[in-house]
């Protein structure tokens, strides 16, 4: 997450994550599955935006704002929102009464595989506990953050980093350096519960442990001896994912193309952010229905301090 500091830490971003890979090796009896993934993150964000208030209040603006308004004759939508939630949770384990004004400027798309809940819920947990100048204990936010999603503890560290068990274990990764990230949604929104339920109980094995790699070939060979796991699944809810991923494969000067988490983004791995503006103009033109966006993976320069 990073803040803005000319509103004193009160506006932070919530990056789009990316699972490069992901190995599904089991499920625990409470619903859970223990993972294996290395997440990135790219320099597309939602924003949220912190001020104090005598209540909880919640506002939602941006371009993708509609999927997450409900209607006002159904209250529990917005209030079951995760940031919500999340400001509930700390609320409760601080032992505070604090409120806060709200607003998030939604810029990614929703049930998209990319983390936007998860990413918002941690933005929310990082910006409160600095309005409401708490006075926590190192892993404190984690721990809450994972009573609220598995994503969530990745998306507090907002940096390049290999999750394990079921998204406490992080191993934070250096040294990947730059790179051109496509992304690229086909405006099907997934339910990452209905894509675990038609994955069954397949379970798959870690990834072989490596030298992680340090320029842009290496880390498209690394993925190739890689997999995403839910894509067979996400396919078969959504066939329209195979055809993203057979047009970003078609790109020659795309590296590498899969799916990111529960789908149904797609991302595509570039050496340079321009090949990627040229992509997204010709998907586009082709596709017009769907999102596209350029963007670049975030640099451990980016993760928060």
């Amino acid at each position: 997450m990073t803040g803005n500091e000319a509103s004193r830490g009160r506006t932070l971003s919530a990056p789009a994550k990316l699972n490069f890979y992901l190995h599904v090796l089991g499920r625990r009896s409470d619903g859970y599955h223990f993972l294996d993934s290395l997440v990135v993150f790219a320099d597309l964000a939602d924003e949220l935006s912190f001020h104090p208030d005598d209540g909880l209040h919640l506002s939602i603006q941006g371009p993708f704002a509609a999927a997450l308004t409900r209607s006002d004759r159904d209250k529990a939508g917005l209030e079951d929102n995760l940031i919500l939630r999340a400001a509930r949770h700390l609320a409760a384990f601080a032992g505070v009464q604090c409120g806060a004004a709200i607003t998030l400027t939604k810029n990614l798309p929703v049930a998209a595989g990319i983390g936007g809940g998860s990413a918002d819920a941690a933005a929310a947990l990082l910006g409160l506990a600095r309005l409401w100048d708490l006075d926590l204990e190192s892993g404190d936010l984690a721990r809450l953050g994972l009573k609220l999603g598995a994503d969530v503890p990745v998306c507090l560290k907002g940096q390049a980093t290999f999750v394990e068990g079921i998204g406490e274990k992080l191993t934070p990764v250096t040294g990947l350096g730059k790179a051109g990230l496509l992304l690229v949604n086909p405006g099907t929104p997934l339910s990452t519960a209905a894509v675990f339920q038609a994955h069954g109980d397949s379970t798959s094995y870690p990834a072989p442990i490596e030298a992680v790699p340090n320029d842009i070939d290496a880390l498209a060979r690394f993925l190739k001896a890689r997999r995403n796991d839910l894509t067979v699944a996400a396919v078969g809810l959504a066939p329209v994912i195979g055809e993203v991923l057979d047009v970003m494969a078609g790109d020659k000067a795309c590296l590498f193309a899969r799916m990111s988490g529960s789908g149904p983004t797609c991302f595509g791995l570039y050496r340079e952010v321009a090949a990627c503006h040229a992509a997204v103009a010709a998907i586009r033109r082709d596709h017009p229905t769907w999102w596209v966006a350029a963007s670049e993976m975030r640099s451990d320069a980016n993760a928060p301090g």
